[in-house]
């Protein structure tokens, strides 16, 4: 088994890597997937985010509200540690039974939006990042997903830099330019992947 993290700031494209690499027949195992699912309702995870910062980040529903709790911890790095203390452990740990049921030659992609902020980089394989400037991840962030300009810069600069994620990079994708030429990109990556996996071309 290979493992591999997979990371990128952002707005910088690594979800739709995500999806190519798991077309190809990578084992994906994403963080932020299981971090919601780890604090849906009736989840000992919600539970405790509710202890930690009260029923004002509930909806009336009962669930998460998520831009309620992003409010909170987005403006403070102090509040942002207490929620990461909760949800880390819970996502490690299904992350590990996740990666524990793929097969032994399987090559498996954690997707990771903060390896580099948590320094994760040791527990893989090895590292791709998913590359773009901070002028191409604004634009995405502003235009594609309709982010204000200083909610994007505000997450933008919550996360590490992008000289940081490419010090701890052993494979990078440059996603700066238009979406066919990530394909490409990501293709080459995954056969070198399952080379280094033992599995050929």
């Amino acid at each position: 088994m290979l493992r591999v993290g997979l990371t990128g700031g952002i707005g910088a494209g690594k979800s739709e890597v995500s999806r190519l690499l798991a077309s190809y027949g990578a084992v994906v195992v994403d963080a932020d997937k299981i971090a919601r699912e780890v604090v849906e309702p009736g989840t000992p995870g919600l539970d405790a985010v509710v202890a930690a910062f009260g029923k004002d980040i509930l909806t009336p529903e009962g669930a998460l509200d998520r831009p309620a709790l992003g409010a909170i911890v987005f403006a403070d790095p102090q509040q942002l540690k207490v929620l990461n203390a909760i949800v880390h452990p819970l996502v490690g740990a299904r992350s590990a039974e996740l990666e524990q049921a793929a097969a032994a030659d399987a090559v498996v992609v954690h997707d990771v939006p903060l390896l580099t902020e948590n320094a994760l980089a040791p527990l893989y394989d090895l590292v791709v990042v998913v590359d773009a400037s901070p002028e191409t991840q604004l634009d995405r962030l502003v235009r594609l997903r309709g982010t204000s300009e200083e909610d994007a810069r505000g997450r933008m600069a919550a996360q590490a830099t992008r000289e940081q994620r490419l010090a701890v990079a052993d494979l990078v994708i440059d996603n700066d330019g238009p979406l066919e030429a990530l394909e490409p990109q990501v293709r080459k990556v995954w056969q070198e992947l399952r080379e280094r996996a033992g599995l050929g071309s």
